[in-house]
């Protein structure tokens, strides 16, 4: 740090330890002073030069003790309103403000009346100038407790503290403003204001979700992008729940009214398909010239009901564009999240958001929040919702400044967006904006606040508006006119009542192109029922790449266990043969970062794999030292690619968010998720139901995130076995997914590919395996890598029985086929055919009928797995069955009986259901249970 910039800020530091008992430090350092003016700290150097040259007498332990004293008493001053100010703040526009507080009263100063007009030097405040006491004391006030408060003391960060402290104490906290500011602020309240009137008197019973309020958020918004395109950005992705978004998609993103009013109508919009979303969970995006002439990209994402979602997605988009562009110092693109009170303390993703933010494969660079604070939830009142003072408090844990405003005053909100924008471009840390307002109407326009909060729904009544208030201010000192306020008011009300009419008469449509920015490539859908790519590598060309990803550095000493590993891969694919999982999903990465791909690979312990069966990451086992073979391939290749393996914090929720925000923002990055065991999905329930599922159907928006998850019957019990697939297969719909089963290291290979190689993008959901990494049938050769078929949505049977002599067909997904396959040639059964669904949705209906052909006619068809009937596959495929293989009289089923849990929690249980499941599906004496065309699942559609 600059020692000479900050001194006199922070000279309150060093200060704040001075006191009665430590005179005896304060003689010892000037007399340290008196030896070498350079032995002491230049603060200290610099109170003592100024205690000289005020003519100090030939006694200074006398006045050093009373000069000291009185310091020290002014510097506590100073102190405490810097960390308590905010608590005497007026910060509600209600008027419910506390103006008292004990640990600020002058008397724990040991200030008297007496000592008010006393003139002393405040050293460290407004550039250590000369002032009576009670001066001081109402300078801290007005910096520390006006309309603007600030949280900073508590960040460890003696720089940022400092930082701060020079941009608020210099102003009193008071933005520098011209005439024309002010009214430009005044005329964006207007605006703000009279488009939700406009809407409250043509569309009073439509919910809406109005800012009233909270209207000096748009001229904050307007700030924050004038200030951050001053300082760099050049593109803010917005990230908010539905309070005001129409109002933020009108007077900042510049939606266009007309388009507006048509939702509003309840009219359909967009031409982009699907189904569509209600209008106040919309996104929207628009390039901006800001006063100064720069562009700068705007996007609001689109968001559900679930208010907080939104999070974790915001920042991964804003990850993967500053990746794209190169943006090493974060600050091009800049993430803005805004939040309910309630919402920001009471959704667990919040935090979850915000800790996953101070980790480096996380990092954005810091995020500006902005609290829209209505004092309120749905009826919830703040004590019922939540136990800290602020919803800011969260904060604390990633020592971010909080900057509370009341709302009523819109120039204090302008100041707090200079102040936060700098912030963040300065130290690249995120900042937190508390825009203390109220909520004129209900939680919707529907609804009647009075009924659950009387007395404040009366306070809101009588108050004035935020733009009454501004306006009033203006008019007073004579820089505006009552006439302009109604032209203003007067042009705006004409350009409403004109996109009325527009939208009532030409019920105008959003049409965006079907892909566009980083999608620009990309197709909407496959052509025809085409979900195939040339996936296949030459055998050469894997030879000679899987020898290089497995190659020791110079003078790295790899764990024995991992080196062991690293060589049967290198002599797996030299011989051509026994290619197990972890080598096959080694090449598919390594192929694809040497076609130049960038690949993203996080979750919990990923670098090694739950398993152990990756080893992404290699340490020195004598230094520590981490080495990375496949980024260090992707580096010597030269093509740009990239390789980042991160192991994760113990999340789900957020953590997929990230991920998914990341794949939509950039589709050209193989963006892998994997979860610790497939089980723990369920923790981003949430994410797959709203987003992962169902985003092109509400929105248009494409994604091609991949999620690896764990899955198998291996007796570890109801937490460690199952992957949910069921409820994957129930979000199925308008080929919205792809959910596959893959059952060799060679399929596994073709999928990732086939994953990077389509021009289209899909979430693919991959049930991937456990036992099977080091199954011995679990193996594959390089031929089949080399294939040029790629990924099989069926694999047919492999072992040379006559089609034509068997009298079963098992019809299976998953680690089970290889017990059925090991149990079938134990027994030498040859008229039992294994038929394995690879892909299981799409589901590849044709080939299942070009198969079904192959076999006799009065052949039993059962299909099998391991999973309970009521989960798996099961409940998806019954139907698809019966209707799509040709002659099928009954379908038969072999599995676990219906079950709330997934999985027994005995693993002796587990071991007799699993004989059992086997000995049914393959021995003629026990037959399977029939399924005869249940009226539940027989298709309305094929």
């Amino acid at each position: 740090m600059d020692t000479a910039k900050y001194a006199n800020s922070l000279t309150p530091v060093l200060l704040d330890v001075v006191n009665a008992g430590n005179v005896a430090f304060i003689e010892s350092q000037y007399a340290a002073f008196k030896r070498d003016s350079r032995s002491v700290d230049p603060q200290w150097a610099s109170f003592f030069a100024g205690f000289e040259l005020a003519g100090a007498g030939s006694t200074p332990s006398v006045e050093l003790r009373q000069e000291a004293g009185r310091v020290m008493q002014v510097a506590d001053l100073m102190h405490s309103y810097r960390e308590l100010g905010h608590l005497i703040a007026n910060l509600d526009p209600l008027g419910h403000n506390v103006r008292q507080y004990p640990l600020l009263e002058l008397s724990e100063f040991h200030i008297e009346e007496a000592d008010l007009d006393r003139v002393v030097t405040a050293r460290g405040f407004r550039g250590g100038a000369q002032a009576t006491v009670r001066e001081i004391v109402r300078q801290l006030k007005e910096t520390y407790c006006g309309t603007f408060a600030v949280e900073f003391m508590e960040i460890h960060d003696v720089e940022q503290r400092a930082w701060l402290i020079e941009q608020m104490e210099p102003t009193l906290n008071k933005p520098t403003l011209s005439s024309e500011d002010r009214r430009f602020i005044l005329e964006r309240l207007i605006a703000a204001e009279d488009f939700e009137l406009f809407l409250q008197r043509n569309y009073g019973t439509v919910k809406r979700f109005s800012n009233e309020g909270g209207d000096s958020l748009i001229p904050l918004l307007d700030e924050l992008i004038e200030t951050g395109a001053k300082l760099g950005m050049d593109e803010l992705v917005i990230g908010m729940a539905h309070r005001g978004r129409l109002n933020v998609l009108a007077h900042i993103l510049h939606k266009p009214y007309e388009l507006i009013l048509s939702e509003i109508m309840d009219r359909p919009t967009s031409k982009t398909g699907g189904d569509g979303d209600v209008k106040y969970h919309l996104g929207y995006a628009h390039d901006l010239s800001t006063k100064n002439g720069h562009k700068v990209h705007l996007s609001l994402a689109s968001n559900p009901s679930h208010l907080e979602m939104i999070d974790p997605l915001v920042e991964g988009a804003v990850r993967a564009k500053q990746s794209r562009k190169g943006d090493d110092t974060r600050e091009r693109t800049i993430p803005l999240l805004m939040h309910g009170d309630a919402s920001f303390t009471g959704q667990g993703i919040v935090a979850e958001t915000l800790f996953l933010s101070e980790l480096e494969a996380y990092r954005t660079g810091g995020t500006i929040h902005i609290i829209i604070n209505n004092q309120i939830g749905f009826t919830t009142t703040p004590a019922e919702g939540r136990f800290t003072r602020y919803p800011t408090d969260i904060a604390r844990a990633i020592q971010a400044p909080v900057f509370h405003v009341n709302a009523d005053d819109p120039e204090a909100a302008v100041h707090a967006a200079r102040v936060a924008m700098a912030f963040r471009q300065r130290f690249k840390a995120d900042v937190m904006i508390d825009l203390v307002c109220y909520r004129r109407r209900g939680h919707n326009e529907t609804d009647d606040a009075s009924v659950t909060q009387p007395v404040m729904a009366r306070e809101i009544a009588e108050h004035p508006t935020v733009r009454q208030i501004y306006a009033a201010k203006l008019l007073a000192a004579g820089e505006v006119t009552q006439a302009e306020l109604d032209r203003i008011a007067a042009a705006l009300k004409e350009k409403l009542s004109h996109a009325k009419a527009y939208a009532e008469t030409f019920k105008p449509l959003n049409v965006p192109p079907p892909t566009y920015g980083a999608w620009a490539d990309f197709l909407k859908l496959p052509t025809g029922n085409n979900w195939g790519a040339d996936t296949g590598v030459d055998k050469e060309a894997l030879r000679e790449i899987a020898q290089r990803v497995t190659r020791v550095p110079e003078g790295f000493h790899r764990h024995k266990t991992v080196a062991r590993m690293m060589e049967r891969r290198a002599k797996q694919v030299r011989e051509g043969k026994g290619i197990d999982w972890g080598c096959g999903e080694m090449l598919a990465y390594a192929t694809l970062l040497n076609e130049g791909t960038w690949i993203r690979l996080s979750g919990q312990d990923v670098a090694r794999g739950t398993f152990s069966h990756r080893h992404a990451v290699w340490f020195d086992n004598e230094s520590g030292r981490r080495y990375v073979p496949l980024a260090a391939f992707a580096e010597e290749k030269g093509q740009g690619a990239r390789f980042a393996v991160i192991n994760s914090m113990l999340s789900e929720f957020a953590t997929v968010g990230f991920e998914y925000g990341f794949a939509a923002a950039d589709p050209h990055t193989l963006t892998i998720w994997e979860a610790q065991f497939g089980d723990f999905v369920n923790m981003a329930q949430p994410m797959i139901d709203q987003f992962i599922s169902s985003s092109e159907s509400k929105w248009g928006k494409y994604n091609g995130l991949v999620m690896l998850l764990p899955h198998g019957y291996e007796g570890q019990g109801p937490e460690h076995s199952h992957a949910r697939l069921e409820r994957f297969l129930q979000l199925c719909a308008e080929e919205n997914l792809q959910v596959c089963y893959p059952t060799t290291p060679a399929q596994f290979f073709h999928l990732l590919r086939r994953q990077v190689h389509r021009p289209y993008r899909r979430p693919l959901i991959v049930m991937s395996p456990k036992s099977l990494l080091r199954h011995p049938l679990c193996v594959s050769t390089l031929d089949e890598l080399a294939a040029a078929e790629g990924f099989q949505d069926w694999i047919d049977e492999i072992d040379a029985i006559d089609k034509s002599h068997v009298r079963r067909v098992i019809v299976c997904s998953g680690k089970i086929y290889f017990e059925l396959l090991d149990e079938r040639r134990r027994q030498k059964i040859s008229d039992v055919a294994i038929l394995r669904l690879e892909q299981i949705y799409p589901f590849n209906a044709e080939r299942l009928t070009e198969i079904s052909r192959t076999y006799p006619k009065e052949a039993e068809i059962v299909w099998v797995q391991e999973e309970p009937r009521n989960n798996g596959v099961y409940p998806f495929i019954g139907a698809k069955l019966h209707y799509h293989w040709i002659g099928m009289k009954k379908l038969f089923y072999v599995g676990r009986k219906p079950s709330a849990s997934p999985a027994a929690g005995s693993h002796e249980q587990h071991v007799q259901e699993q004989k059992e499941i086997i000995s049914r599906a393959l021995e003629m004496n026990q037959e399977p249970v029939i399924d005869t065309k249940p009226p539940e699942l027989m298709p309305l559609v094929p």
